[in-house]
């Protein structure tokens, strides 16, 4: 799979695009479809969560 058929979130915007569209600086992704593009805030919020835990877990 290409890039341009990739999808990406749009931090400034909140628009999901397909393609490298917009500055890199504010794009989230590649995601493999839309729908899981839409929902990058939520996805990167539960990584986040699960690495804090893991940190907690080593110290």
């Amino acid at each position: 799979m290409s890039d341009d058929d990739q999808w990406y979130f749009d931090l400034s915007t909140g628009n999901v695009t397909q393609g490298k569209i917009g500055n890199v600086f504010n794009r989230m992704g590649p995601y493999p479809d839309e729908a899981t593009a839409r929902r990058a805030l939520e996805i990167a919020a539960a990584r986040n969560a699960a690495a804090d835990s893991q940190d907690d877990e080593e110290s």
